[in-house]
């Protein structure tokens, strides 16, 4: 079967179910290319709806159009087909992984079970069994199915991917990348495997790994938007920028709408065409510098020292966020201790509320303050940011700012992130939708 669109009516007619391979390939193909995908499923529903009675006695051809939109990640839709399909492993096997990618872990697990009942490879399913519960989030399951086929499994490269998956989602990184890696080196063409052995590796330092690994995942056969996008990201970041738009116009060929193609596109174009001032970056390091000088170090009277104390304010830079007339309203603010701070100021050729006028036109002005942050948000304000699942670009530049948690972020203001090496509005925008999801944002400047 050299192609899947334009033979659908064909495909439906024949009388044998689809085999592995042509299964596979149907899956090539469709997610291959937005367009191909579009006239697939066009074709699909023409041929489905003119067969509609036909197609409804005939578990076999049901069984196809239930791959086909399986293939097009229409899942709903393939378990309505799956219900007219009869009764087989390979129904029982497609209907389990479209319930696992529906997100229905408890029945999928069940229907991979009916699987195995019905002839389909015990270990095989086993994995996908892990596989589920790893998504459910019931780790200790995972894990006690897994040893139980250490003895079978040590040779297998979707047992060490498996475990592999498994330790990273308990946070054992280290142990992670050697369980992928033995994945990769008992199946050189594992997809899976591959790339999330090169995401681990970027993640954690050693790009040129990853570069090889996401490599080999494009070239393993199935096709991966994501290596692409994240191979063009190191590209970038190491200032190869044409082989970073190479990556992404492969992205565009086969997906011209794809979103984050398109901003990827116009990011690498910007890094690109910047020049870099040295001088500028120079005064720029000695500004922050500056900054960040603690307050401690100046001579200040004890009421001064006390009143900045209990604003928070323990720097320069926090002077340069604040008006004169929000210290004079502080309790026991008064014009010495204003003179006091505007002294110290002076000597550094600053002056108080500086930063609201220089970013003015740059924050926003919708951010709430901690005070108007609920108690419901507490909980996602101590979490990771690894749990907002960003793109590696944008994880990389808050690893550089030492930014961990959800509320280290949203203490940040736009330009202070925009600041950041290699961080551009792609990343900036991301943040922020992910941010907005959780009913969050930036910290912003207020006049």
């Amino acid at each position: 079967m050299a192609t899947i669109t334009g033979q659908v009516s064909a495909l439906l007619n024949e009388n044998e179910v689809l085999t592995e391979e042509q299964f596979e390939q149907l899956l090539r193909c469709v997610r291959g290319s937005s367009i191909e995908r579009e006239r697939f499923e066009t074709e699909l529903r023409q041929a489905s709806k003119d067969k509609k009675s036909a197609l409804s006695g005939n578990p076999v051809t049901a069984m196809k159009v239930a791959q086909g939109f399986f293939a097009l990640g229409k899942y709903d839709e393939a378990l309505v087909w799956l219900e007219k399909a009869g009764t087989s492993a390979g129904q029982n096997y497609l209907k389990a992984q479209c319930l696992r990618e529906s997100g229905d872990y408890e029945k999928a697990i069940k229907e991979f079970e009916q699987a195995e009942s019905r002839g389909r490879d015990s270990f095989e399913i086993a994995m996908k069994q892990v596989d589920c519960l790893r998504r459910a989030g019931r780790l200790e399951e995972a894990q006690e199915k897994l040893q139980r086929l250490t003895r079978v499994g040590d040779i297998r490269a979707e047992y060490h991917y498996q475990q592999g998956r498994l330790h990273e989602a308990k946070g054992l990184h280290e142990e992670a990348i050697k369980e992928l890696e033995r994945a990769v080196s008992l199946d050189s063409n594992h997809t899976e495997a591959l790339f999330y052995l090169a995401f681990a590796c970027d993640l954690y330092g050693d790009e040129q790994q990853a570069m090889k690994y996401y490599h080999q995942c494009i070239k393993s056969g199935r096709p991966m938007v994501s290596a692409l996008l994240n191979l063009a990201v190191l590209y970038e970041d190491v200032g190869e920028y044409e082989q970073a738009v190479s990556c992404v116009n492969q992205v565009l060929e086969a997906y011209p709408n794809h979103p984050r193609a398109r901003m990827y596109y116009k990011d690498i174009i910007s890094s690109k065409t910047m020049l870099y001032d040295e001088e500028q970056e120079r005064r720029v390091d000695q500004r922050n510098k500056v900054l960040e000088i603690p307050i401690s170090d100046f001579e200040l009277s004890v009421r001064s020292r006390n009143c900045l104390k209990k604003m928070n304010i323990r720097t320069l830079e926090d002077l340069l966020k604040i008006t004169e007339v929000d210290l004079l309203a502080y309790k026991n603010f008064g014009e010495t201790s204003l003179k006091e701070i505007r002294s110290i100021l002076e000597q550094k050729g600053l002056r108080l509320g500086q930063l609201l006028e220089d970013h003015k036109n740059l924050a926003g002005r919708e951010s709430p303050s901690s005070e108007e942050i609920d108690e419901d948000d507490n909980e996602w304000l101590s979490r990771p940011v690894l749990e907002l699942e960003l793109s590696v670009r944008s994880r990389k530049c808050l690893q550089r700012l030492n930014i961990s948690t959800v509320g280290e972020l949203v203490q940040r203001t736009e330009p202070e992130l925009l600041g950041c090496k290699n961080f551009g509005m792609t990343s900036l925008n991301e943040i922020k939708l992910r941010l907005k999801e959780r009913g969050l944002l930036l910290h912003s400047i207020e006049e």
